[in-house]
């Protein structure tokens, strides 16, 4: 510090203003994205969904959605849902990844412009809007206003802490060393990993650029290190996520990579190409026209690099699939004896929307492995050995993990500021889940321990009687099915067929008493006993319609 004081240049000042300015510019940025998700994660769901048919509208999607929520990961964490739930491939996922990169550069040119003076404006504007709205969204617009104003007003801090090193000839000496494509590039890369922000990285260059203290090229290969360094984000965000995440992840690193070793010789080449499309400012000379000129340039340069890119790429994107595939392949099935939780994502939290999006998913994880104890429970009861018994409670227990997941994390989401339909979706998740996890108490309790008493009794169900219950077991199993169909991708079409399906159970059911009731005379060994176990099995079974029933009810309610 002695030594920079003597070179006239005073190092608190420096440090604090920087590590304050880049504090700031970083809590602006998370309050404006978290403020934009919660206002269009509905809409930037809805418009994923629809439009990413193709790699080439995925693109545009991905561009669109991250350039509204500013926030590349929840557009990836959505297109990972879709892959996950078989809506998209992953190749068309990665057009959607590809056209994130392109949403981001919206905040360099947002940035580039001179509007440090309108920073405390805004700021005020913004938490004004917050502090006196009552309803959400208007609420959430001011949070966001709120960061956008800590966003520019962090930028000032910064720029006017690193004023003074306009005339402190090491510093300029070590930008002289930027402009060199490669040390800029690992110096923008290293930035980048450590803040785990390439928004961040974009915003420091932009104000040295506005400050005068680096050129355009050393601009561009920091902004292009920027590019590699946010990897690491993307990596350590797949740890321990779901293939699909992984393979999301893997994608984003091979083309940000793949685009930097493209331009990475050719930077000079992309200088003059922003010099041209960039507007000059010719009345201002040396520094001055330096610092008026390049925060523009920088930031066409980070649009023009990653939109020639996708462009170049994009018609690759099979090629890319299928390198993530290889490169995360799928785990062994040994792997999978823990259950974990495949959908419920902590960061999409403060998201409501989305994150009962993910629940509804996880929410027929749930249903699939219900539905599978059932389709094994009923041959395992009629007529099965002791082990076929001992694999349902197997299942259940996987089962029950999976329920205390869900009813974990719609409990945080509750904690969350909800609309009046947001509240009305987690009501009725959180009853279908019940109502899953009752259907598999039905199963692994009754009719399991029905099973037991069939094979201690030895008590022979006849192959009549056997045909009756499996027929009404298999439209059991048909109403749990379509009733996880309804409430998995709300589908009221799928939940009116089970509520139409009561008047035709009611007479299955009746039928099959008939038939048991018949079956009591007949002159076979253990029929008393057989005849409760088989009224036993049909109630049990009625009691997974009763359920199968509610959950449907709740889709339509």
């Amino acid at each position: 510090m002695t030594w920079l004081a003597a070179q006239g240049l005073e190092f608190a000042p420096l440090f604090t203003g920087l590590v304050g300015g880049l504090a700031l510019f970083l809590f602006g940025m998370e309050r404006m994205a978290t403020a934009l998700k919660a206002v269009a994660g509905d809409r930037m769901r809805d418009i994923l969904a629809r439009l990413t048919t193709n790699r080439f509208a995925g693109v545009a999607t991905g561009a669109l959605a991250t350039a509204v929520i500013q926030s590349s990961s929840v557009t990836t964490v959505l297109v990972v849902g879709f892959v996950t739930a078989g809506l998209l491939s992953l190749s068309q996922a990665v057009g959607v990844i590809m056209g994130a990169n392109i949403g981001t550069t919206i905040t360099a040119q947002v940035i580039a412009f001179k509007v440090a003076e309108w920073a405390l404006p805004i700021i005020a504007a913004g938490f004004l809007l917050e502090f006196v709205s009552r309803r959400h969204a208007p609420k959430h617009w001011g949070a966001g206003l709120l960061g956008l104003g800590l966003v520019f007003y962090g930028m000032n801090v910064m720029g006017e802490a690193m004023a003074p090193l306009r005339s402190y000839p090491p510093f300029l000496d070590g930008m002289t060393t930027l402009a060199t494509p490669l040390y800029g590039v690992l110096a923008g890369a290293a930035f980048t990993a450590l803040v785990q922000s390439s928004s961040a990285t974009t915003g420091i260059v932009i104000v040295m650029a506005g400050e005068g203290l680096i050129g355009l090229p050393a601009g561009i290969a920091l902004i292009l290190g920027a590019n590699v360094g946010t990897c690491a984000t993307a990596l350590l965000a797949a740890i321990g996520k779901p293939r699909e995440a992984v393979r999301a992840a893997v994608v984003h690193v091979l083309f940000n990579v793949a685009g930097v070793a493209l331009w990475i010789g050719f930077v000079e080449q992309l200088a003059a190409i922003v010099l041209w499309m960039s507007p000059a400012d010719p009345a201002l000379t040396g520094t001055e026209r330096l610092a008026a000129e390049t925060p523009r340039q920088i930031a066409n340069a980070h649009t023009v690099f990653n939109v020639v890119n996708t462009v170049l790429f994009v018609g690759f994107a099979p090629l890319f699939a299928r390198a993530a595939e290889r490169l995360a392949p799928d785990r062994p099935l040994g792997d999978e004896s823990d259950v974990r939780p495949r959908y419920l994502d902590p960061e999409l939290l403060v998201t409501p929307s989305l994150a009962l999006d993910r629940t509804r998913l996880e929410i027929l994880r749930l249903g699939e492995e219900v539905e599978a104890m059932l389709r094994h429970a009923v041959p395992a009861v009629l007529a099965g050995p002791v082990d076929s018994v001992q694999q349902i409670e197997a299942q259940d227990d996987r089962a029950d993990v999976l329920h205390g997941q869900i009813i974990t994390y719609l409990g945080q989401i509750s904690r969350q500021p909800l609309t009046e339909l947001q509240t009305e979706e987690f009501r009725r998740l959180m009853e279908a889940a019940n109502d899953l996890e009752s259907i598999g108490d039905v199963v692994s309790r009754d009719m399991t321990d029905l099973a037991r008493k069939r094979i201690a009794r030895n008590v022979r169900v006849s192959p009549q009687t056997q045909e009756v219950l499996r027929g009404y077991a298999a439209e059991a199993q048909r109403a749990l099915s379509m009733a996880i169909q309804a409430v998995s991708q709300k589908n009221e079409a799928a939940a009116q067929l089970v509520r139409d399906m009561k008047p035709a159970m009611h007479e299955a059911a009746a039928a099959a008493r008939r038939h048991e009731s018949m079956r009591l005379v007949a002159d076979e060994p253990n029929r008393l006993a057989a005849y409760r176990l088989e009224t036993d099995v049909l109630e049990s079974l009625s009691r997974v319609f009763y359920f199968a029933r509610r959950i449907a009810r709740s889709v339509l309610r």
